[in-house]
C-alpha cells in the first residue's frame, strides 16, 4: 500500500495518478501498486512537481513496517534516526526586535 500527499502541484499531474490511485482528500492518493509502479508514480510526481513537494509513504520490511521519501520544500522534514523515520518539524523563524531609537 502507498501513501503519496501531493502540496501545490498542477492539476494535471493529481489527474494523471488518479489513473493509478483514488484521492480520498485533495492531494492525498492511497493504493496497491507493485513496487515498480510506484517507483514510476514517484518519478512521475518528483518531475513534475514545479514548486511543490511530495510525500510517498509505502509498506516495506522495515521495523515500523514502512518507508517515507520526500521531495520539494515542505514545512516539515523526514529524518532517519538509526532505522526510525521521524518527523521533524523546525522551529518558526522569529523576527528580530527592531532598534529602539533613543
Amino acid at each position: 500500500m502507498i501513501v503519496l500527499i501531493l502540496e501545490r502541484v498542477p492539476p494535471g499531474l493529481r489527474g494523471e495518478l488518479t489513473r493509478w490511485l483514488i484521492e480520498p482528500k485533495a492531494g492525498v492518493f492511497v493504493g496497491t501498486v507493485s513496487a515498480r509502479v510506484r517507483d514510476r508514480l514517484w518519478d512521475k510526481a518528483c518531475r513534475s512537481l514545479r514548486g511543490g513537494a511530495a510525500l510517498l509513504v509505502y509498506t516495506t520490511n522495515t521495523e515500523q513496517g514502512f518507508a517515507l521519501r520526500s521531495a520539494g520544500e515542505t514545512g516539515r522534514q523526514i529524518v532517519e534516526y538509526e532505522g526510525l523515520w521521524l518527523v521533524r518539524v523546525p522551529l518558526e523563524q522569529r523576527a528580530s526586535p527592531e532598534p529602539s531609537s533613543t
